[in-house]
């Protein structure tokens, strides 16, 4: 497999982060360079953590694990999108919320199809620790991206970001079942 499969790879791959980002944005009150940073650390991470932790188990499991992993990421995604459209009114639920509590289930939500991918990178005998690294990177640029749009959009929402960002994570959870 040859760098730019690697990179339409890692594209592919981070749209959920970029999607769950942009909504993550628009939930932070303030433009707050750290945050976007701390958001996107989280799920550049978990991509790469994820991919090489497929690769590591691959042997026998790639149907099973396929399967259930859209299941589980559509679950947590349709959860946390019910969760914030139930209290969009309250803006402090979700306001400026970048804890381990709060986003390790978006990161392993965003992930899990991380999995699969290095799954099929063992079969292909394709090269880990660059893939992963790639895959990071722009999973990180991609969120950071995101995140920044989300912070702009915040303001030409009013105050139904939350219903609208909950709205955009359950339509990404039935797309991931899809």
């Amino acid at each position: 497999m040859n760098i730019i499969e690697i990179i339409i790879i890692s594209i592919i791959l981070a749209m959920d982060c970029f999607t769950v980002s942009i909504c993550k944005g628009i939930t932070i009150n303030k433009k707050d360079i750290k945050k976007y940073i701390i958001i996107a650390i989280y799920f550049g991470v978990f991509q790469l953590l994820m991919t090489v932790l497929g690769y590591f188990i691959s042997s026998g499991f790639k149907e099973l694990i396929t399967e259930v992993s859209k299941i589980i990421g559509s679950l947590i995604l349709f959860i946390i999108g019910v969760n914030m459209i139930i209290h969009f009114k309250d803006n402090e639920t979700f306001d400026d919320k970048i804890d381990i509590k709060t986003m390790i289930p978006l990161a392993i939500a965003t992930s899990i199809d991380a999995l699969a991918v290095g799954i099929s990178f063992a079969m292909l005998n394709v090269n880990i620790i660059s893939s992963s690294i790639i895959i990071g990177i722009t999973s990180f640029i991609l969120s950071f991206i995101g995140v920044f749009i989300g912070s702009i959009f915040k303001s030409k929402l009013s105050k139904n970001y939350g219903l609208i960002g909950g709205l955009v994570l359950i339509l990404l959870a039935i797309k991931m079942l899809l």
